[in-house]
């Protein structure tokens, strides 16, 4: 998906410009967001309506026909990817990018799934399950999120943000990927308007090679490719309450001559092997355990906590009672 902004929107802050939804545009046309969740509700669905009208050639007759249909084909719901133990990881990429496909890509004007950044990777692989239950057409970053929940159960494949900024016509465009990598070769899924600029075969030796077939695709479009932002490994755990590391580098190829480029891009390469391994951060709820009990207590029944006076020192340790083997034996451990 090619994702334009306005010339004036790159002087702004960076997370302004990924989270304001006035800029969203799809091919330098601003497009709407779904915040209502699903079912749409009524007052989105017409929006999405009325902003086709807007957009398409015979607009209004196109809505009118569509939605006085009686007879229109029931569309095929694609299924979740399942793998053989014998299927190798190249057969499975291909797989998930398929079903990807099949999703089709949204032409809508409106966002189907709210996708906010900021959120831990634990809410958005809850949105991840949900495109897979309403198998709705998805842009690009959608289809980032559906990406790394489909390849969680990969422990072999490393998953990246990987998003480009291309200008053509006075016009910034922006588009994202989900880089992967595994056994030594990169590659990509996603989705987007132009079959070159998703998807990448697992076949890329370094970092530098996956991005210059990149903008190599752009130029057969006659866009500028100017930034490149690479976040860092995602982390398999499902249940995880880190955030995505959306841009870890920003690299402005107007600035970097091309051997800058390899350098920075295999700089970042080791940055991400380093993440490997380290443990994650922790909870946020832990952080706020001391001044808030458990969620699933009410008001009325206070946590209680052992206080200092109330441990036991630990040179003064209690002697046993000495117990008949039938006790120890009866003895249950409730967890």
């Amino acid at each position: 998906m090619l994702r334009a902004t306005a010339g004036s929107v790159e002087q702004r802050d960076e997370e302004q410009e990924d989270e304001a939804e006035e800029e969203l545009r799809d091919g330098g046309v601003p497009f709407y967001v779904n915040r209502g969740g699903l079912p749409v509700d009524e007052e989105t669905w017409e929006r999405m309506w009325r902003h086709v009208a807007r957009i398409h050639p015979n607009g209004e007759a196109l809505g009118k026909e569509t939605r006085g249909a009686t007879d229109l084909p029931k569309i095929p719901i694609p299924s979740v990817p399942t793998y053989q133990p014998t299927t190798t990881i190249p057969q499975r990429l291909e797989a998930i990018q398929k079903y990807i496909r099949e999703l089709q890509y949204n032409h809508t004007g409106t966002q189907f799934f709210e996708i906010k950044k900021s959120r831990p990777l634990t809410a958005l692989m809850d949105i991840a399950k949900e495109m897979t239950r309403e198998a709705l057409p998805i842009k690009c970053l959608e289809a980032v999120i559906l990406g790394i929940y489909l390849t969680n159960n990969m422990p072999g494949v490393e998953r990246f943000p990987l998003s480009f900024q291309s200008h053509f016509s006075g016009i910034h465009f922006h588009h994202i990927v989900l880089g992967v990598h595994c056994g030594g070769r990169f590659g990509a899924l996603g989705t987007s308007r132009r079959e070159d600029l998703m998807f990448k075969p697992l076949e890329f030796r370094t970092l530098m090679d996956l991005v210059q077939e990149f903008e190599g695709a752009y130029r057969g479009y006659w866009h500028t490719l100017r930034k490149v932002r690479i976040g860092q490994y995602v982390s398999h755990d499902a249940h995880s309450v880190e955030q995505i590391e959306w841009k870890h580098s920003i690299l402005d190829l107007d600035k970097l001559t091309k051997e800058e480029l390899r350098k920075e891009l295999e700089r970042h390469t080791r940055d991400m092997r380093l993440k490997i391994g380290k443990p994650a951060p922790p909870s946020p709820t832990k952080d706020r355990r001391n001044s808030m009990g458990s969620p699933l207590r009410g008001q009325s029944s206070p946590v209680r906590r052992i206080s200092r006076i109330e441990r036991r020192p630990s040179g003064d340790k209690k002697v046993l009672d000495q117990k008949s083997a039938a006790e120890i034996n009866g003895y249950q451990i409730r967890v």
